[in-house]
């Protein structure tokens, strides 16, 4: 039986202590780093910014509701609106959506002037309900699939998905997505999937930066006929199980592939394949992975063809996202340990064009929807994120037809190492910031409802 284990938090070991829920006081602490560095779902994920996660004072009463503002400004996309689909409502009772909720009252005096309360993630007991929680950004220009077995005509026929899956969500955030309005709805959620405590300078100079990207859909863009029909995507983990699985070969045959993190090719091809079309990181993730891995994994795929998912944690990944996008060193004490300069790690032909910012609205929704673990409602609510090979798996099935999943959690688990280029045997270790076995119940869910196809070993 898997034990769990408390998650390092950077810069403040103390907060530990209060997270811990079952510990293997035998396992080296150097194995634990590694494994964490390197995991499709880097289970260490340090949060430098949530060094206050775990404190814990009385949640807001305030249970009224108001409308969700729309964007406003130049730089809104007029073609985005909110969706709030019809599924179950969460138990807890929603917090107001007004502002003014959040600031003292001053009935019957003249209101000072002061700056309203600042939302921060001590403040909350257990993760905050509003009652605008479950409203994202639409793209109502997404490109429509002709694959009469796409994921998503599938989720349209399904009991389970229909009311889940929303094909048009924005995916990818730009310049266009940004404005104050925007950020005070996003104020609301902890990162990733909003910006709470984070520097709002920070976040709207990064932002402000990423071009306008014309096509969420971008696998869907081409129109010509050498696109195929039905687009077929391979989504490749980094689970023990692909170790002697012979599975490249199926795997180079798909259409596009995405990989994770610490993708190692060389030497495992007959088991993961060769080609790579999509890479999908956090910032700590993909430096981590190559000072971790060393030979195994010296560089990240490269290639003109290649498109980069960037998920954004928190402050770290908008630091070393805004050195990468300026060219220049990250600031100290944000990854610099890892080598200071971004750009460092990308080919020096590196655009724009092929890197991509995940919306903290879709990742919200991801986890909202489909993710949602019971660790939400502790007090250690903060330090939950699904992992990153969940989020990539998951963003493959909102831009693919088909999609075939490799290298992650299934039953039986346990009788294969962590990660399939491991040279000795690990066990999965589970973590308070993941829920592996929710993720293993929700991949065997979309397996056995035909929604995608999960490779699984007897």
């Amino acid at each position: 039986q898997n034990k769990l284990h408390t998650v390092p938090v950077e810069g403040d070991s103390s907060s530990q202590r209060n997270v811990i829920l079952d510990t293997d006081s035998n396992r080296p602490a150097q194995d634990m780093v590694k494994r964490m560095a390197a995991d499709e779902g880097e289970a260490m994920e340090e949060q430098a910014e949530d060094k206050n996660v775990i404190s814990a004072s009385n949640k807001m009463q305030t249970q009224a509701k108001s409308a969700l503002p729309a964007p406003k400004g130049k730089e809104a996309n007029a073609k985005t609106i909110y969706q709030d689909q019809a599924k179950p409502k969460p138990k807890k009772a929603p917090v107001s959506t007004k502002l003014s909720a959040l600031r003292p009252s001053t009935k019957g005096k003249a209101p000072p002037v002061t700056e309203k309360r600042k939302l921060r993630i001590a403040d909350f007991k257990s993760e905050p309900q509003w009652d605008f929680e479950d409203r994202y950004l639409l793209d109502s220009s997404s490109s429509q699939s002709r694959c009469p077995d796409a994921v998503r005509a599938k989720a349209a026929k399904s009991a389970w998905l229909r009311d889940l899956f929303l094909p048009n969500i924005t995916l990818f955030i730009d310049r266009r997505h940004f404005n104050h309005s925007e950020w005070e709805r996003l104020e609301h959620f902890k990162p990733p999937f909003g910006f709470m405590e984070l520097n709002y300078s920070l976040v709207k100079e990064v932002i402000t930066m990423l071009p306008p990207n014309p096509y969420q859909q971008v696998l869907l863009a081409n129109n010509s006929k050498q696109r195929p029909t039905c687009i077929s995507c391979a989504v490749v983990g980094n689970g023990g199980i692909l170790n002697n699985s012979g599975m490249g070969q199926e795997i180079d045959s798909h259409d596009y592939v995405f990989r994770v993190s610490g993708a190692v090719i060389k030497g495992y091809e007959k088991d993961v394949g060769t080609k790579t079309s999509f890479y999908g990181f956090t910032a700590y993730s993909l430096v981590a992975s190559i000072v971790v891995l060393g030979s195994k994994f010296s560089k990240i795929p490269m290639g003109k063809e290649i498109k980069y998912l960037h998920f954004l944690e928190g402050a770290r990944d908008f630091e070393w996202l805004k050195a990468l996008l300026l060219n220049k060193n990250v600031r100290k004490g944000f990854l610099d340990q890892f080598g200071p300069r971004p750009r460092d790690r990308f080919s020096k032909d590196f655009s724009l064009d092929n890197y991509l910012v995940i919306h903290p609205d879709f990742l919200r929704y991801m986890k909202n929807r489909f993710l949602r673990s019971q660790t939400l409602d502790k007090s250690y609510w903060a330090l939950y994120r699904p992992t990153t090979g969940a989020f990539l798996l998951l963003t493959a099935l909102h831009l693919c037809d088909r999609v075939s999943a490799y290298g992650f959690i299934t039953d039986g688990y346990q009788k294969y190492s962590d990660h399939y280029y491991d040279k000795e045997r690990k066990r999965l270790i589970f973590y308070t910031n993941h829920d592996f076995d929710l993720e293993r119940r929700v991949w065997k869910k979309l397996h056995d409802a035909n929604v995608m196809k999960l490779y699984q070993r007897s």
